[in-house]
């Protein structure tokens, strides 16, 4: 400050005082405008799904991944497109933490509705340290987590090719039944 910014100051606030207990004063806080969030409910799940670090899986790496005990043909006949789709999740552009979040929901929901084969969309990358190849390595990782995830493997080129998953489900309990008395029937 010059002199003049002085002088113009020590005028402006000539008769002010300070305050004596400052110790005491409490500055209240604006009321916020967002909605208070809203408690966790007992039925939802917490999210389990890993962070942190993360071996990179190399572009020209196939994605590809089956349970023991799945056949070697329903993984051929997922690869090829076969099965009709039941739901798809796009998480392009998406920063990977939404990603994770996104995709929790998206299984708790297929899980509730009894959905069998879904699609996955992360996208392509140029390079390993892409960002669409972090999410797709990431969601190589996420998705042998799930105990639903019976295999996954990459897309036909019309459904996004490297781009993207085709995600087989294990059948609900219901869906079993179903079946059991579906067969039960023809062979009377």
């Amino acid at each position: 400050m010059n002199l003049d910014d002085e002088d113009l100051f020590r005028d402006a606030m000539g008769d002010v005082t300070p305050l004596k207990d400052c110790a005491n004063t409490q500055w209240l806080r604006a009321p916020s405008t967002k909605e208070p969030r809203a408690a966790q409910r007992e039925d939802e799940e917490e999210n389990f799904l890993t962070r942190g670090f993360l071996d990179i899986i190399p572009l020209n790496t196939p994605l590809e991944y089956k349970t023991d005990g799945i056949q070697q043909g329903v993984v051929e006949k997922l690869r090829l497109g076969k099965y009709p789709l039941d739901a798809s999740l796009n998480l392009l552009r998406q920063p990977v933490e939404t990603c994770r979040q996104s995709l929790f929901s998206f299984m708790l929901q297929a899980r509730k509705q009894g959905l069998r084969n879904l699609l996955i969309i992360h996208g392509k990358g140029r390079d390993d340290e892409s960002h669409a190849n972090i999410v797709r390595s990431y969601l190589s990782r996420w998705l042998q987590e799930f105990d639903e995830v019976q295999s996954f493997c990459v897309a036909q080129p019309q459904h996004g090719g490297a781009g993207a998953l085709y995600v087989s489900l294990r059948k609900t309990d219901q869906a079993r039944l179903d079946n059991r008395e579906r067969h039960a029937k023809r062979s009377r």
